[in-house]
């Protein structure tokens, strides 16, 4: 048996997509699994036991336009898979499958593409399913029989290996960031200095973002109070606002955005103590490598996507106008400027006053009981 699983584009989504990868391997556990996915989310979640090998979407390059897809679709013909499973709605990854003449082709009939599926299965409907997007994954897989019921809880886990830890460790303390335990073991003892992850941008838009300028003065707070290392991880669309929050700070933190890709992500994260930061695919990947999250919510509704972890802290300022959902805020912004740092700090501060537990348990797991 060869499963082709199409993973979803965004890190978000993909890290809550990992119990139905999970639960796809449980099911079949001695077929050969492929996950396709653009290259950031092929880098994130290869090597992990759920997926034998990743298969890169380049759909900025040679998989790019309709030749491109054509391209791809012709790749994975000679790879005869048995079956695929489309997480994503988007027709166009019902129409790689069905242009790759994949035998069975199970996906939710959305986006026009229910003639591309053998199996066309129709999406459930509001309140049909427990509210976070983990249950909408795994009710695929139930509807197509693949599994029996849904799960009572959820976890999400990326597994770091040893050489990736020593390597972001390694990486750290090159850019300014005071040693740790040898090789940032997970299970050494670990003692000050403090580390802190900052992810200061968010890919859906500017609204889910928290001012640069709050982050920097809670930088600030935690080097001046909890002698903390701040380190600010984002993409390279984030480097903007994590400039922003160097220069205010006197470059007192240490900037990684734009300097790490998607697939060391995970071993950075774990080489911190507390994460904080938006509503963004990095607070759930700090959440799936074990990390306490420190989320700032704003527009979005908590409910259908939180990181699963029982170390997570919402920070959140209840306004009329939220959850809107739009990208950008078309009036004042409210539901997040009336976000204090000492609302972001007061939320981390039992993880900051015991970074040995904070660090050390459980650094391998999160979970949640079913939202």
């Amino acid at each position: 048996m060869k499963i082709l699983v199409r993973a979803p584009n965004w890190m978000g989504d993909a890290v809550m997509a990992i119990p139905a990868f999970e639960a796809i391997r449980a099911r079949w556990p001695d077929a050969e699994i492929a996950m396709l996915g653009i290259a950031p989310i092929a880098g994130l979640l290869s090597g992990q036991s759920f997926a034998d090998r990743a298969i890169v979407f380049d759909r900025g390059g040679r998989h790019g336009g309709v030749g491109g897809r054509a391209r791809l679709a012709a790749e994975l013909a000679q790879q005869h898979f048995d079956a695929a499973i489309l997480l994503p709605n988007s027709f166009d990854a019902a129409w790689i499958a069905w242009r790759a003449h994949i035998p069975q082709r199970i996906g939710f009939a959305r986006d026009a593409r229910g003639l591309l599926l053998t199996d066309a299965l129709v999406a459930p409907r509001s309140g049909e399913i427990p509210a976070h997007h983990s249950y909408y994954y795994l009710e695929l897989l139930r509807r197509a029989g693949w599994i029996d019921r849904l799960p009572d809880s959820l976890s999400t886990t990326l597994r770091v290996s040893a050489e990736a830890r020593a390597a972001a460790e390694a990486a750290l303390v090159r850019a300014g960031a005071r040693a740790r335990a040898a090789n940032g073991a997970p299970d050494a003892a670990r003692s000050k200095p403090l580390r802190c992850a900052f992810a200061p941008g968010a890919a859906f838009g500017t609204a889910k973002r928290w001012l640069p300028s709050r982050f920097a003065d809670l930088a600030s707070r935690l080097r001046a109070e909890w002698d903390a290392d701040v380190i600010l991880f984002g993409a390279a669309s984030d480097c903007d606002a994590a400039n922003a929050i160097a220069a205010r700070t006197g470059e007192s933190v240490i900037n990684m955005a734009g300097k790490t890709s998607a697939a060391e992500l995970p071993a950075f994260l774990a080489a911190c103590d507390v994460f904080i930061g938006n509503d963004s695919g990095a607070s759930y990947v700090a959440a799936a490598v074990g990390s306490p999250v420190i989320a700032v919510y704003g527009p979005m509704p908590v409910e259908i996507a939180f990181p699963i972890t029982p170390r997570l802290e919402i920070v959140r300022h209840p306004v009329s106008c939220s959850p809107c959902l739009l990208r950008d805020c078309p009036v004042d912004h409210r539901c997040m400027t009336r976000i204090e740092v000492d609302d972001v700090l007061s939320a981390a501060k039992k993880w900051l006053a015991q970074p040995n537990l904070a660090s050390i348990a459980a650094r391998d797991a999160g979970s949640v009981s079913g939202a």
